[in-house]
């Protein structure tokens, strides 16, 4: 949406300025292409995926609790709603966690937080429920939470769940690009989870376009601008 929101933007501009209609359609055909063939894309990534080089592996207490965030979802070719990609990835890192977890620890649960905010036919969570229990996380340990529709909604809504719950240990789950998003949102209701990234988008780079880095860059427009929201929001006291 944002990336097409742009793109209309300019072609009004276009539209409008006709003295510059010329250099104006080259500049958006040039950053379309630059966007497409991820040579744009690329540093957009980066700014939204800044490096961890800090991060150390995950550390679990007598009660952890591992935090997944919802990525949408999406339907296939036999019309079923499923995880994206993405999405498949935190369930996958969030499953290893929780192996992990009982193997040292008394109490582990995944807090699974996603709502509906495509309306679509189900909630994210429990469309992601069905996925962990095929990993072995068992059902007595899955903490659904289905009502949030952003990620301020994640941390919110999580945050209440938490603390009913008096855990030792948390884990947040979720992509690169959401990541340094979720951590400010969660610091906001006086949370700091460890950070566990269950995977990272790069760009394809070459000289033809390919629909790939423009999802990518409209992505990372998304984080960078809901972080940017973020500190506005606080600064007026809306958050």
């Amino acid at each position: 949406m944002i990336l097409f929101t742009l793109l209309a933007l300019f072609f009004a501009v276009i539209v409008l300025w006709k003295r510059a209609r010329p250099l104006l359609t080259i500049f958006v055909l040039t950053a379309f292409w630059l966007l497409a063939a991820g040579w744009l894309t690329a540093p957009l990534l980066k700014l939204a995926q800044p490096p961890r080089p800090g991060d150390a592996p995950a550390s679990f207490a007598p009660r952890t609790a591992i935090i997944v965030l919802g990525a949408g979802t999406i339907y296939n070719d036999d019309d079923e709603l499923v995880p994206p990609v993405d999405m498949l990835a935190r369930i996958a890192a969030s499953a290893d966690s929780y192996a992990e977890c009982k193997r040292a620890a008394a109490t582990c649960e995944v807090i699974v937080s996603g709502g509906n905010p495509q309306k679509h036919r189900a909630t994210e969570a429990d469309t992601y429920l069905p996925y962990l229990l095929r990993r072995q996380v068992p059902r007595a340990d899955i903490v659904l939470e289905n009502r949030s529709r952003t990620t301020y909604e994640n941390a919110r809504n999580v945050t209440a769940i938490v603390e009913k719950s008096n855990y030792d240990a948390l884990i947040l789950v979720t992509s690169a690009y959401q990541m340094p998003r979720a951590l400010l949102d969660f610091k906001r209701f006086g949370l700091a989870p460890q950070p566990l990234v269950a995977n990272t988008r790069h760009a394809d780079l070459g000289l033809l376009p390919r629909y790939k880095n423009l999802v990518s860059a409209e992505i990372a427009l998304h984080e960078l601008i809901g972080i940017a929201q973020f500190h506005v929001y606080r600064a007026i006291g809306w958050f």
